[in-house]
This record gives C-alpha cells, sequence and structure tokens, in this order.
C-alpha cells in the first residue's frame, strides 16, 4: 500500500516551521534517500511518516491509512507494521542483546509471552540470525552498556530484521559505521526490504551512499523538498544548491563517480 504527504506542515514549538508543505509518495517497495544539511528536516519527515507526529497542516496517508482518522485501537496496529530506527537505538543499558533484538517481535506477541521471553528469550536462533547478518552474532549475551556506539546502531538494525514492519524508516542508521560497514549494512537493509516488498526512507548525511544505493533521492532543505528525483539527475549543480559551502563535508564519491568529486568541491570553495 502506498504511503502519501500532501501540502503537510509541522511547527516547531516557537513558530518556525520543521516542515513546511511537502508533497510527496512512497509507493509499495520503493527504495527512498533524504538528503539535506543538519536542521533541513529529515527527522521530522520521517517521525510523521511513522505516525509519531500529527502535522499541523496537510494530509498524511500511512500504509494506504490516514493514522489521525482511526481510532486508538487501530493507531496502535498501523504503526506495529512500521520501523522506525532512530540515529542512537534506545537499548536500555542493562538489557541484553538478545532481547534487544527480540523486542523487534513484540507486535506480534501477546504480552505473557514478552515478559516470559525477558527471562527466557523465546527465539534465540532468529536473534543469532539477524545478528550474523551484520557481523555481531558474538554479542548476543552481551548487556547493550557493553557495547560501542557502532555496535549498537547494528543491534538495532538486527531488530528491524526481526520485526514484521512493512515500512521500513531509518534515521541515519550507519552513522557510527565505517565506509565498509555502513555498505553492508545498508547492503542488507536494502535486501531484506526488497525480499518483503517493504518500502524503505533513509534520512543519509552520506551523499555519496546514498547516490550509489538508492534509485530515487529527495533533496530536503528548510523543510522544503528542494528536488525529487532519480538517481541519475541529481547532478553536482543540485548538490550545490542543497549544501552550499556543507558540500566538502558531506561528500565523498564512491568510485564509480569520483570524476565528480573535484567539480563539486570546487563549488564549494
Amino acid at each position: 500500500m502506498s504511503t502519501h504527504l500532501r501540502s503537510v506542515s509541522v511547527a516547531y514549538g516557537t513558530g518556525g516551521r520543521a516542515l513546511d508543505g511537502i508533497t510527496m509518495a512512497i509507493g509499495p517497495g520503493e527504495q527512498v534517500a533524504i538528503i539535506g544539511p543538519s536542521g533541513a528536516g529529515k527527522t521530522t519527515l520521517l517521525h510523521t511518516l511513522a505516525s509519531a507526529l500529527k502535522p499541523g497542516e496537510g494530509a498524511v496517508t500511512v500504509l494506504g491509512s490516514d493514522p489521525w482518522r482511526l481510532s486508538q485501537t487501530e493507531l496502535q496496529r498501523l504503526r506495529r507494521r512500521l520501523f522506525l530506527a532512530p540515529q542512537a537505538p534506545p537499548l536500555p543499558p542493562r538489557q541484553r542483546v538478545v532481547n534487544a533484538v527480540l523486542a523487534g517481535r513484540l507486535p506480534e506477541w501477546s504480552t505473557w509471552r514478552a515478559l516470559r521471553s525477558l527471562v527466557y528469550p523465546a527465539d534465540i536462533r532468529s536473534a543469532r540470525t539477524a545478528l550474523a547478518r551484520f557481523r555481531i552474532e558474538d554479542k548476543l549475551f552481551l548487556r547493550c552498556d557493553r557495547l560501542s556506539g557502532g555496535e549498537r546502531q547494528r543491534v538495532g538494525l538486527a531488530r528491524l530484521l526481526a520485526s514484521p514492519a512493512e515500512l521500513f524508516l531509518l534515521d541515519e542508521p550507519v552513522s557510527a559505521l565505517d565506509p565498509a560497514l555502513a555498505q553492508a549494512a545498508l547492503q542488507v537493509l536494502q535486501g531484506e526490504a526488497s525480499a518483503r516488498g517493504a518500502s524503505m526512507v533513509v534520512s543519509l548525511h552520506a551523499v555519496d551512499l546514498a547516490l550509489a544505493r538508492f534509485p530515487r533521492i529527495v533533496g530536503l532543505r528548510e523543510g522544503k523538498v528542494l528536488f525529487d528525483l532519480p538517481r541519475p539527475a541529481v547532478d553536482e549543480a543540485l548538490l550545490i544548491e542543497l549544501y552550499g559551502s556543507e558540500l566538502c563535508n558531506s561528500f565523498q564519491a564512491p568510485p564509480e563517480h569520483q570524476a565528480e568529486a573535484l567539480p563539486i568541491c570546487r563549488g564549494c570553495v
């Protein structure tokens, strides 16, 4: 089912707008990268798509439903079909990794099974398998406060694999990973989304990853969509307009685009 935003605006408490008249559609199975400078509204956009933030203006349709016209019970059911991964996963320090991963199964479990799993993890094999896809299966029984930032981020992504989500909403999901691990993690996430037929929206500061891995790029600046284009149409001029002087800090060209890197950097000087 499709997800749409129509002329959506979200205001800050101070009166300014985090999102200003956003209109966009995400089709079933589509994979979209959201790029833009800090403060552009990327996180707010993801929270709006996750039905966690009600817009002040405009209309939202998530997986075919208007979340803000649903009953509380229906809204909870809708949210179970989504997975919002924040940049810093909310992992309780004393929680074991296996339980952190299996928390992705909570939408499918009864309260009794969820409570029992805290003491006797319900599906250790699936948790280990999810962790193995991010190369951290050896951390299965560690406490979360023993993990590095990059390991915590990968545990949060393994939780996504354990979930039944149909819409992946990922906020800087690989910001704590080195380039090789970041590429590998995105490959796993995109492969999982494709296998499920799930839609995937990812905010990225790493423009090189967005350009190398995603077929559709949305450029967000000051709460507005500056462009929404297929990857081949995103050129040097658009990136300079989007980032201005921040571009050199945001862009490291992947090998297939090395020829673009020098002129882009000249444009930032």
